[in-house]
């Protein structure tokens, strides 16, 4: 099947295309219910601290239970109504049984998925190496998401990215085993260094810590060579967008702003195009003929 795969592109493109879009209305299902179910566990350990009796919930929740249904009419979705992009165009973005409009998020999400996820073909054969860059682009989609919706990136995700990370180096199949655990270790102490020197300068929280896991993952996918590249393109990414937010909505440099999204996007830059970049860099600066 990989060799079919490699020898026809278009077939690649079509394979990896129809699986973004199934994976990515998956990772809808992961973005919404996942914040959820951590949620549901504080409670339930605060709850189990305090000695107090849990609160009666309506149904416990999971990424599989219950099935997915309109949040409007509470009306269970349909096979043919959950088809990834096509359902939300057929039905003209609106719920099948009450009319209420759907966030156009949904299919958005899924269409970033499928785009990203074709777009590993360019640097990628059908291979385990293919795989693993998909595995890392779906979750940084995902932790994406979640930060912008919540300011919280899961260990959920980050701490099996990391070891997923590590497991492929192991194989060979990344980079070596001791570049990806000097990755991780320099990605983690990174940040955790900045975030102290922030705090005790000026005794706020400048990230939280699930911004060095991220980082740690990160490395231990690239390799401790990628660490200052992440830094510096998060960094950039993360002051212009931040700068542009405060502009358009008017609101103060005091509001928090998630940076797991600019640490992911430099992450997926790094994976397809780090290489080309740190020779240009290289180039620029004259250290390299």
């Amino acid at each position: 099947m990989l060799e079919v795969l490699n020898q026809h592109d278009w077939l690649l493109l079509v394979a990896l295309a129809t699986l973004g879009l199934v994976v990515g209305s998956f990772l809808n299902v992961v973005i919404y219910r996942l914040p959820l179910m951590m949620d549901s566990r504080w409670r339930k350990d605060c709850c189990q601290l305090l000695e107090v009796e849990e609160p009666p919930c309506d149904a416990t929740i999971s990424l599989s239970s219950p099935n997915s249904h309109c949040p409007h009419c509470k009306e269970g979705i349909k096979p043919w109504q959950n088809i990834p992009v096509l359902s939300y165009l057929l039905l003209a973005g609106k719920c099948g049984n009450c009319g209420v409009a759907i966030s156009p998020r949904y299919p958005i999400v899924e269409l970033v998925t499928a785009l990203m996820t074709v777009a590993l073909a360019s640097h990628y054969d059908a291979s385990l190496a293919l795989l693993g860059a998909m595995l890392l682009t779906w979750a940084l989609i995902t932790l994406t998401m979640i930060d912008i919706d919540h300011q919280l990136l899961p260990d959920d995700i980050t701490l099996p990215l990391m070891w997923l990370g590590l497991t492929f180096s192991a194989l060979g199949v990344t980079v070596s085993l001791h570049d990806a655990v000097l990755g991780a270790m320099l990605g983690y102490l990174s940040l955790w260094s900045v975030y102290w020197i922030f705090k005790l300068l000026t005794g706020k929280e400048g990230m939280g810590y699930g911004d060095f896991k991220l980082l740690a993952a990160m490395g231990a996918w690239l390799g401790w060579q990628s660490i200052p590249m992440l830094i510096l393109l998060s960094s950039l990414v993360g002051a212009v967008c931040g700068i542009a937010l405060m502009i358009a909505t008017r609101r103060g440099k005091d509001v928090p702003i998630p940076f797991g999204p600019y640490l992911a996007v430099a992450g997926w830059v790094t994976l397809l195009w780090g290489d080309a970049l740190m020779a240009y860099y290289m180039g620029a600066a004259g250290l390299q003929s």
